[in-house]
């Protein structure tokens, strides 16, 4: 059937790209501005707003080449006292460089094969001990990559299979540029004569196999060098169809022909701004809402925006300090004049690293192991780059531009549909997962929209006043069995860390720390510990026996769902029997901890053996229909994405719409720098500050109107990312801790204890009221409130050591619940 241009476009805009047949088709289509207001509108439909950038050194291995492209430049014949091949020492000063200005990758450029035209470069290459420029250039990648941390990404040419396998081992990605499927161009005349490697067959070749290699790939078109319309669909058709089979073409360029002086096409005419927008737009539409379009900023200076509305949504790499080396009569755009040209085209630029978004959080498939750690711990949520240096737990001021990386140009216009989003969660609707999932994602002038919304919303909930508990922290064991990938608390043979001595209080200790705490004006303690394998559930009516024996009028919120859980499991009770018992025994609320990420994708990877989602809402659930109130959590940052945050917090939403017992939500960011599985190289470092700070406001639009308490973690944020959380939504400041240590063994450098003083002290700096509440959040007495301040220094804690814990383990069929379903 014979479509339209209209019906065409209607096709395309509806997620299903033209046939190859009416891709031909669209040569003839004259309307530009039709075809680039639908390729707009379809990539908007991918990217939203985002143009998106690498930031990247130029390293040219090499400018010699066997092809005679007759518009390079690049490619030269060997000078007279010019070595054919830069040394090491040259590369790497290169590669340093680009270390120092905060660029990511390293891109190499070179010359294909230039030992098999120029002797000189066969000498060269022997003296520096390598068969071949490939060989070399895998040398030098990975010496680049050892010494500087910068990820490769390499151009050499056309490949067989084992060059693509080898240089696989060394780079992020890899590179050839299609420029035309036309073999015209290669005959006599033609600017690819008596270049062998420029055959589209040949280089259709290399693609092909680098797609049964897994490599994210990047290629392109080049314009104006002589090719029809039609060609330049034919060879966009090819890219696609090779994408389609392996789906490992991460980008797609469509550069424009620049004539150079002293080449043959010198006074060869360059294409329009209008061809280069057509050609844009036709990829776009051919390729998809998810494609990744670029074309270089540099060749086309003057038509930034006109590129934005034709459907780009990457800019390439940008480099701070080396030229494009092919095209260096074009100088990089200054990353902040990208940037007011992208605001102002109403886009938000952000970076990426070498290798794009989708496949950096993939890489089990699309890299070697050489790179899936670097690449992990170099990535947000969204597989992005990394681009401030603050995690969870470490002593550092959060960065200023963290929020917003362009805080001194006019912001992008925050489009009508996230305007939507905040207004529902305002007003107290369900949002649903793909709006949250949009909210985590927001950037640039997103992020202070949201921010601020969120902080209204907790100003017409909470007012101005800050509340905090006093609490004493008493973790009574870090004997565990279970095997949590996040936990550099847990201590014996049983558990995943084997670092540090593993102790088990006895009752007399928790009872002196009960008692100190009431001493120091605590109205509650908290308490967790580890899975202990000889803990049953009598140990923990024991635990509270001791507590109130102690203290009677301390509130004991104890025990997380997985604790609860176990304990029933151990004494054959149902759980609201058991949780009866709990709280006969003195059990005033339960901490939501355990929690982690409320979706059993990611479980499976952090937490296999632990207690199910939905294991975890049951015993919620239980508890607060037997009267027990309860927190709720989530711990994020580590292999999750915006997604699963989605997820755990519309599950938290609907329990309390069911059971309402849930009295606050408290983001709990991952701290990496002990965990197992960031050692093992397998999770992120924490999320970014963008993201910790997102959490506490989403959650504040996402839960409202059923959560009303939303908590930041002062211990995990440090006091200034605390204070930005209060201005984000939050409007609870935890416990004064006194004794914290699961943190603090995961590495966080924010001390075990925050005073009465220095809460209300952080408190009235943002100009807030604090005020102590008690754990459910009612009113203290004010003898314990004058008891908290000035509160003697604490005795030294004891913790009983569990030897046997430290070479044995216990011989009792242990419960692992997350492993039976």
């Amino acid at each position: 059937m014979t479509l339209t241009l209209d019906g065409i476009l209607a096709r395309a805009l509806a997620g299903r790209p033209p046939t190859d047949d009416q891709a031909r088709a669209l040569a003839d289509a004259g309307d530009l501005q039709q075809l680039a207001s639908a390729a707009a509108r379809l990539r908007d439909a991918g990217h939203r707003d985002r143009i998106s950038y690498s930031r990247k050194v130029f390293i040219p291995l090499t400018q010699l080449c066997r092809d005679v492209c007759h518009y390079c430049t690049f490619a030269h014949p060997p000078r007279r006292g010019e070595r054919a091949y830069l040394t090491p020492e040259e590369v790497l000063a290169v590669a340093r460089a680009g270390q120092r200005a905060g660029c990511q990758e390293a891109l190499f450029t070179l010359g294909d094969k230039p030992e098999l035209r120029y002797a000189v470069a066969r000498r060269e290459l022997e003296a520096l001990g390598h068969p071949t420029t490939l060989s070399y250039l895998a040398a030098m990648a990975e010496l680049v990559f050892r010494e500087t941390g910068l990820l490769p990404h390499l151009n050499p040419g056309v490949m067989t299979a084992k060059d693509l396998a080898g240089l696989r081992r060394v780079s992020v990605s890899q590179g050839i540029m299609l420029e035309s499927a036309a073999e015209r161009l290669c005959q006599k005349g033609g600017p690819h004569h008596g270049s062998p490697d420029k055959r589209p067959a040949v280089r259709l070749e290399t693609l092909r196999l680098a797609g049964e290699a897994a490599i994210p790939f990047t290629s392109g078109i080049l314009i104006g060098i002589g090719e029809t319309r039609a060609e330049r669909i034919a060879a966009l058709l090819a890219l696609r169809a090779l994408h389609e089979a392996h789906g490992h073409i991460q980008e797609v360029i469509v550069q424009n022909f620049r004539a150079k002086a002293d080449t043959r096409m010198a006074s060869a005419p360059e294409p329009s701004a209008d061809e280069l927008v057509w050609t844009i737009a036709v990829a776009r539409l051919l390729l998809g809402a998810a494609a990744n379009i670029q074309a270089p900023p540099n060749l086309s200076p003057d038509a930034l925006p006109r590129l934005i509305g034709a459907g780009i949504n990457d800019w390439g790499g940008v480099s701070p300090v080396t030229p494009d080396h092919v095209n260096p009569e074009a100088p990089w755009p200054e990353l902040r004049r990208l940037q007011q040209a992208t605001a102002a085209a109403g886009k938000t630029l952000v970076q990426r690293l070498a290798i794009y978004p989708a496949y950096a959080l993939d890489g089990d498939r699309w890299l070697d192991p050489l790179f899936r750690t670097p690449v992990l711990q170099a990535i947000d949520a969204e597989g992005l780059a990394r681009v401030d240096d603050w995690s969870p737990g470490e002593a550092k001021r959060p960065p200023a531009d963290a929020l917003d990386p362009w805080p001194d140009f006019p912001a992008t216009p925050v489009g009508e549909e996230f305007d939507r989003i905040l207004a529902r969660g305002r007003d107290g609707a369900e949002l649903s997962e793909a709006q949250v999932t949009r909210l985590f994602q927001a950037r640039g002038a997103e992020v202070a929209r949201l921010c601020q919304a969120a902080d209204g919303l907790r100003r017409e909930v909470n007012g101005d006043r800050v509340s905090y508990v006093v609490t004493r922290n008493i973790n009574y064991t870090n004997v565990c069995y279970f095997r949590c990938q996040f936990c550099a608390f847990s201590k014996g043979k049983l558990s995943e860390n084997l670092r540090g001595r593993p102790y088990d209080l006895d009752a007399a200790e928790i009872q002196r720390r009960s008692l100190e705490a009431w001493e120091r004006g605590a109205t509650e303690v908290c308490m967790q510990g580890g899975i202990h394998p000889e803990y049953t559930g009598a140990t923990y009516l024991a635990i509270l026996d001791a507590v109130k024996a102690a203290t009677p009028a301390m509130h004991v919120h104890a025990f997380s769902p997985l604790e609860v859980y176990q304990g029933a499991k151990t004494l054959g009770l149902p759980l609201p029997d058991y949780l009866a018992e709990l709280k006969r025994h003195g059990l005033g609320s339960l901490p939501g901890t355990a929690a982690e990420v409320l979706d059993d994708e990611v479980r499976k990877v952090i937490c296999p053996d632990k207690i199910t989602t939905q294991q975890w809402l049951e015993v919620m659930a239980a508890a607060h229909r037997a009267g027990l109130m309860s927190t709720t959590t989530i711990m994020y940052g580590h292999v999750e994405r915006s997604l699963h945050w989605a997820r755990h917090l519309l599950r938290l939403r609907r329990q309390q719409q069911e059971t309402g017992g849930f009295t606050e939500f408290v983001p709990l960011p991952f701290v990496h720098m002990e965990a197992p599985i960031y050692l093992k190289g397998c999770a992120r470092k924490g999320p970014t500050y963008r993201e910790a700070v997102l959490m506490h406001a989403v959650a504040r639009l996402a839960l409202h109107p059923h959560i009303r308490n939303i908590q930041t973690s002062w211990v995990k944020m440090g006091p200034e990312g605390a204070a930005a959380c209060l201005n984000a939504g939050a409007n609870d400041l935890g416990g004064t801790l006194m004794n914290e240590t699961i943190t603090r063994a995961a590495g966080a450098e924010h001390g075990q204890e925050m005073p009465p003083e220095a809460m209300e002290r952080l408190i009235r700096d943002i100009g807030r009221v604090p005020v102590q509440r008690t754990t459910t959040y009612g009113k203290v007495p004010q003898e314990r409130i004058v008891a908290s301040f000035d509160a003697a220094p604490m005795r030294e804690a004891i913790n009983t050591p569990a030897r046997r814990y430290e070479r044995t383990s216990a011989a009792r069929e242990l419960l692992r619940p997350g492993l039976a379903e």
